[in-house]
């Protein structure tokens, strides 16, 4: 669905590029999350793939297409949920709503209705915005971006300021999206939020992708191949995986019914992330 081949990218005045020949393919239906530090060119590839900034080095396709062929069509093709909330403040969620659905014809008062209730903010519709908290703002930015029923969503940070309920139905409706076939380019900080959602995940680092995989292989990939186990007592004990069956201490505690709890040491996604982009300091 989504091609960036030997994307470069450099700001005029600066001396070096933002983005350094990235090379990735999404496929159709896939939550791709794309993480990096502040500074690593997220921002940069976003705002090439919203047709905001135009790379003169690589190429960009979506669905097929050049993104150079595509015209103003391509706004009806993908919907976006930009990290800060951006809302007529003076006008209540519905009117808000209902102005952006005019540039959508195909929307209808039912689907406003539809999502105001997903996002629990049906009650609320016919407030003002100004009276509305950060993640009530946030979640009313999530429904402007799929109310038109785009092929792709970008998402940048869409769980930012929620609590974990309202955080939770959010994760839920994207998973409900990736079930309709919809693409997903998920921007976040939040590496729970990567793990959970994303299919794949790409690390960028100084413009350069220094990992991509699924978040699993990647959690694997920078862990260890041991076991933590706590006896009934309290006490630590660390074996090797693949000595399990033949190590007599742990049999000893497995057979002695005295395990009170085991856990692989596989790395988090976020310590997959900060080995892979070097910002753990020594």
């Amino acid at each position: 669905m989504i091609t960036l081949d030997n994307v470069s990218f450099r700001y005029k005045q600066a001396a070096e590029n933002t983005l350094h020949n990235l090379q990735v393919t999404i496929a159709e239906g896939e939550v791709f999350g794309f993480l990096g530090p502040s500074g690593s060119g997220k921002s940069t590839t976003q705002k090439i793939l919203y047709k905001h900034l135009v790379t003169e080095q690589g190429s960009v396709s979506v669905n097929g297409k050049s993104l150079r062929d595509w015209g103003r069509e391509y706004y009806h093709f993908i919907g976006v949920c930009f990290e800060l909330p951006n809302h007529y403040l003076r006008l209540t969620a519905r009117e808000n709503l209902q102005f952006f659905s005019a540039f959508y014809p195909q929307i209808k008062q039912e689907t406003i209705n539809y999502w105001l209730d997903k996002m629990g903010l049906l009650e609320e519709a016919d407030k003002r915005v100004s009276e509305f908290s950060k993640g009530m703002k946030m979640r009313l930015n999530f429904i402007r971006s799929v109310m038109h029923n785009p092929a792709v969503v970008f998402l940048d940070e869409p769980t930012s300021g929620l609590d974990p309920g309202y955080a939770h139905k959010v994760k839920e409706a994207i998973k409900g999206l990736k079930q309709q076939g919809k693409t997903i380019f998920l921007t976040t900080h939040n590496m729970n939020d990567a793990d959970q959602l994303c299919d794949r995940v790409a690390f960028l680092h100084k413009g350069h992708i220094k990992e991509m995989d699924s978040p699993r292989v990647l959690k694997l990939k920078y862990g260890s191949k041991k076991v933590q186990v706590t006896d009934i007592h309290g006490q630590a004990h660390c074996f090797e995986m693949s000595d399990l069956s033949s190590d007599p201490d742990f049999q000893q505690l497995l057979q002695g019914n005295l395990i009170e709890s085991i856990h692989s040491e596989e790395a988090s996604l976020e310590e997959a992330f900060l080995k892979t982009t070097e910002t753990v300091q020594a």
